[in-house]
């Protein structure tokens, strides 16, 4: 068992999603104390923007630039670790809406034709292996679920159900935890929720 766990909020002690992921790593580990765990937190170690330099070179072009040349090799590893986990646990809180920076540059890193996907002749297809589960953790002051006002405005989880998706792994259980800014009782409530949810889970 692999499981592959990935943070992205900037708020360090403070952040719901953060306390969220490692309460389902602690409880997949109790689960399969025989797991093995490859984490990273990309907000203390962020992940660079893509430039130029990095699209030239995954249409062929020769690298030369000693840095773009170690973010390509850090990235060929992202993928790896995608490939190889068994479980992806992933922290996306939402920020304007959509998910943080970080979380997308990892992304960036993880969708690469040839590796994950490529285009055949029926469109689109996933290269990432079936049998993956994923877990996303969802964190966000507001409420955004399908029938409230705001939910035109989430462009968080339908975002990465998307891209995960479109790379083949479709095996997603979300935990969410919204209405975090509407004072301590809400925000108590929300993550008590989450916590039942996470304890519930069988993977």
């Amino acid at each position: 068992m692999k499981i592959l766990h990935i943070d992205s909020s900037i708020l360090g002690d403070n952040s719901a999603s953060r306390a969220l992921t490692a309460e389902t790593i602690a409880h997949l580990k109790a689960a399969h104390p025989e797991a093995e765990i490859t984490y990273h937190d990309l907000a203390a170690h962020p992940i660079p923007d893509l430039s130029a330099g990095h699209m030239a070179a995954r249409f062929g072009a020769e690298v030369t630039d000693e840095a773009i040349q170690a973010d390509l090799a850090r990235g060929n590893a992202h993928v790896e670790e995608l490939l190889a986990a068994d479980i992806v646990v992933i922290g996306a809180p939402m920020y304007n809406f959509t998910v943080p920076v970080q979380l997308k540059n990892w992304i960036d890193r993880i969708a690469v034709a040839g590796k994950t996907f490529r285009y055949g002749e029926n469109g689109p297809e996933g290269l990432v292996p079936g049998g993956k589960k994923a877990v996303l953790i969802s964190t966000r002051g507001g409420n955004y679920t399908p029938g409230t006002p705001a939910a035109p405005m989430d462009h968080q989880e339908p975002y990465m159900t998307a891209v995960f998706s479109f790379i083949g792994l479709r095996d997603i259980t979300w935990i969410r935890a919204e209405g975090l800014s509407r004072g301590a009782e809400a925000r108590d409530a929300a993550m008590s929720a989450a916590k039942a949810d996470i304890a519930a889970l069988t993977l």
